[in-house]
Parts: structure tokens; sequence; C-alpha cells
């Protein structure tokens, strides 16, 4: 999504994400990582902080990651001052995303299907790249029936394409939503792949 129109759409959105709960994804993956300990996660699209804020609870340096200009002004409104010091913020469409710092833990929660297909594959190469030996990673992505699917700057995967992003990878828990439900934008149907994997 670019542009003000995108900007102000993503705004609203990670306004209305204010009352929700942790996402189960991040509580799952974090789970499946064991205590934060000072080790290095990334949470890719981090909106509001919701899941930003449960992993420096759960002792993470957290490297958050997001396009809007106010990401950082939002999230350390919301921190404890020493939970502050070990938060890190990138400021970034994911396009240009620099080269990530390895990590433990890496969160991509309803980021990853509005990248554009010409550049998913290489920020997906960036993600397994930084991902540390025993490190977990959990995203959602879109499947090809979701209301979605014909959005042509969002990418979508078949049920196969979305587990061969995970060769040579543990998948730890592969879950498919496909049924009617509500968006932030009003009906549609979900088609959705939520995954959380390990590397050896």
């Amino acid at each position: 999504m670019e542009g003000l129109e995108d900007s102000k759409i993503w705004a609203d959105y990670n306004a209305a994400q204010a009352t929700r709960g942790v996402r189960t994804l991040c509580l799952d993956a974090m789970a499946f990582a064991g205590p934060g300990n000072g080790r290095r996660a990334i949470d890719l699209g981090c909106g509001a902080g919701k899941e930003t804020l449960a992993l420096l609870d759960g002792g993470w340096r957290v490297l958050a990651v997001d396009s809007q200009p106010d990401t950082r002004d939002q999230l350390l409104a919301t921190l404890p001052a020493a939970l502050a010091e070990k938060l890190d913020v990138e400021l970034s469409p994911f396009e240009d995303l620099p080269p990530l710092p390895e990590a433990g833990l890496i969160l991509a929660s309803y980021s990853l299907p509005f990248v554009h297909p010409e550049n998913f594959a290489r920020l997906w190469r960036m993600l397994l790249g930084a991902l540390g030996p025993s490190g977990v990673i959990a995203v959602n992505l879109f499947g090809e029936r979701d209301s979605w699917a014909a959005i042509p700057e969002w990418n979508f995967h078949t049920e196969a394409e979305a587990r061969a992003l995970f060769e040579g990878l543990e998948i730890l828990t592969f879950e498919i939503y496909d049924a009617d439900g509500q968006s932030f934008r009003g009906p549609k149907h979900w088609h959705i792949f939520d995954v959380i994997a390990r590397k050896p």
C-alpha cells in the first residue's frame, strides 16, 4: 500500500487495533521459542504494537518494523522506560528494508500478504537469512481463495506454495482458516495460512 490514502487506511486500522488482545500466532511463537532472555525478535509490520509489547514483556529485544511515520512515537508512548530501552524501530516500506539483524524469533502478523508479488521473494529470503539457529518464524499468508486474491499488488499462495516456502525448516504448526468473516473494510471471505516453523 502506498500513497497518502493508503497511509490513512493503515493509520485508521492501527487505531482500531488498540483494544484487541495479543494475537495467538504471536503467543504460540513465543511459547515455541522459549524465554527471550535478551535475544532479538523482529516484529515485521508491528502496527499498533500489541505484539511488540508482548515480546518485550517476554524478555526479547525487539526490532519493530513498519512504514507508518508515527510508529516510533506510538510505540514509545505505550512502553515503560525499562522496556523502551530494549526496543529498536525501523521505519521503512518492506521493499526498502536494509539487511536485518540475526533474530531468534521473527513475527509477520498480517503484514506479508500486502507485499507486492515482485518484492515478496526477496523479502522472504531476507527473513530466512536473518533467522538464527533454532530460530522461530511465525507468519500469516493469504490463500488463493481469499476475497482479496484479485488485487494484483498483494500476494497470495496455494497451500502447496505456502508449504514450499518453509522447505528446510521444521513446520511446527500449519493452520488453515477458510471461511466468511469480517475485515476492517467489511465482510469478506478469509483464506489464511497461519504458519510457525523452526530453523534447524
